[in-house]
């Protein structure tokens, strides 16, 4: 048992104060659990003999979830984003060999090796904000081969790293150059999806319903396969069009529908009745110059709760930071800093389906993110400057 004392702790519980915050407060540590959190004034006899770790004045919030990502790929798109800047359009970017296509290409010639060492440098620069659970999607194989190569990688990043992942396939990504969307997804998609599982390298299943992409029946077919394998689904959903993604959320009470910045209040009604978070990606948004912002003020409205994630990934969210994430989040989208906060950590957590993490609780994992820092907005104010001072995953202080 551990006391960690001399700090100010926002929890991140709903109710009470802004934040959860409690003053001058102290936190218990029970291996990998949090034991008591309160005032330290009222910390309980049977813990004063601890032993005990001064944290300076400190504040100390849940660890930072990325509920959101991409983290395992191959190869470049730099070059086409110097293209792009210089007036070329998306049409001459792909007959020049860019796009989605150059990323699957690279992926698929990589090894596992190789894969993985890249996605350790992408998951260090996450863990060194205060990050301790990320969400990895497979998708840049469009083979069974390639998407199952991608999940074991993601698999293999706890083994090297003090982090939790959650693996999330993510077949029906993108249809592969000179094929059938349909025959794409009995031939590939789905056998790939079936023997993920049975490999145990899969947790939930997600896919991209967009015009360039899967329309909804199709997104209905995987997953209607996903909730036969019993795995829980999320899905890219109105990023670029309404074309009923959210109803797709509703029919298969989704964890999550990621992007939305089209859906209307329709759509965040079937979000609200489904129980879905609504996981909002700045990066993409801001890198691809997007005009149409998602609609916080109907989420707030209808009680839907609002995550944020890098979705980070090599062509439309090149995005390693968290916390400029939420700083996107605020002067972007309009979020508060509260918000901001809440969606990278408790909501977060809600998106990916955990209910052991995201708020500093008693009974809860001892993931918490300490920071050189006076008040909570700080996080989200900042730009460019990472104020951790230390992260503790499972009970273990870095």
């Amino acid at each position: 048992m551990r006391v960690l004392e001399n700090l100010d702790v926002a929890t991140m519980v709903e109710g009470g104060a802004p934040y959860g915050l409690i003053p001058d407060g102290a936190i218990v540590l029970d291996g990998t659990q949090v034991a008591w959190v309160g005032p330290q004034a009222e910390l309980p006899s049977d813990w004063q003999g601890c032993e005990r770790v001064d944290l300076g004045g400190r504040l100390v919030t849940p660890a930072l979830i990325d509920c959101h990502t991409h983290l395992v790929f191959a190869g470049s798109r730099v070059r086409e984003f110097e293209m792009r800047l210089n007036g070329a359009s998306y049409e001459e970017i792909a007959r020049a060999g860019g796009g989605i296509l150059s990323t699957v290409i690279g992926t698929r010639e990589a090894s596992e090796a190789e894969l993985l060492r890249d996605a350790l440098s992408r998951a260090d620069a996450l863990i060194a904000e205060g990050v301790s659970t990320v969400e990895v999607k497979s998708g840049y194989g469009l083979d069974v081969e390639t998407e199952l190569k991608m999940l074991r990688v993601a698999r293999q990043i706890p083994q090297h790293r003090d982090l939790s992942v959650t693996c999330t396939f993510l077949g029906a990504h993108a249809v592969p150059k000179g094929m059938n969307a349909e025959v794409y997804l009995e031939d590939v998609c789905l056998p790939a999806l079936r023997q993920a599982h049975a490999e145990g390298l899969v947790d939930a299943v997600d896919g991209f319903c967009e015009g360039i992409a899967f329309d909804a029946d199709q997104m209905r077919k995987v997953f209607a396969v996903a909730r036969e394998l019993g795995l829980p689904v999320k899905l890219h959903s109105d990023q670029l069009s309404n074309i009923g993604g959210a109803q797709v959320v509703e029919d298969f009470a989704a964890l999550s529908a990621d992007h939305v910045e089209y859906i209307d209040e329709a759509g965040v009604e079937c979000l609200k009745r489904a129980g879905a978070v609504a996981t909002l990606l700045p990066g993409a948004f801001y890198f691809l110059k997007e005009q149409q912002r998602p609609p916080v003020d109907l989420f707030r409205k209808h009680g839907v709760p609002m995550a944020l994630a890098t979705d980070w990934n090599p062509g439309s969210s090149p995005l390693g930071s968290l916390l400029l994430t939420m700083n996107m989040g605020c002067t972007l989208f309009g979020m508060t800093p509260a918000e901001a906060l809440a969606g990278t950590t408790r909501i977060a957590a809600q998106a990916l389906g955990f209910t052991d993490r995201g708020v500093v609780a008693e009974g809860m994992r001892a993931d918490l993110a300490v920071w050189d820092a006076e008040h909570p907005a700080e996080l989200s104010f900042h730009i460019g400057f990472n104020r951790l001072h230390s992260r503790i995953h499972g009970g273990r202080i870095d």
